[in-house]
């Protein structure tokens, strides 16, 4: 887990995400722990993915259903969450 100490630093780790990369797990002092998913916006390229690998449709399912009850934030939200103060 990658303890995360300015904004910039979590931009990094953002750019730096892809197919290959596309999870992150770091930790904020004062905010805690964040998993952050990468989701792509090109449909038919997960949809290509879950049908080679039904395991990853059932991840995507509970990923969804957690977002939906409000157990999930975006990005930004996350982003807009911080401040300086966090950090220290």
């Amino acid at each position: 887990m990658e303890r995360v100490l300015s904004l910039e630093e979590l931009m990094k780790y953002i750019i730096n995400m892809d197919r290959e990369n596309s999870v992150v797990h770091f930790f904020v002092p004062g905010k805690g722990k964040f998993t952050l998913t990468l989701q792509e916006e090109d449909v038919q390229s997960i949809k290509a993915d879950v049908e080679s690998n039904p395991e990853l449709g059932y991840m995507f399912e509970k990923s969804e259903e957690q977002y939906k009850k409000g157990l999930g934030i975006t990005t930004s939200d996350l982003l807009k969450s911080l401040s300086e103060r966090d950090f220290m």
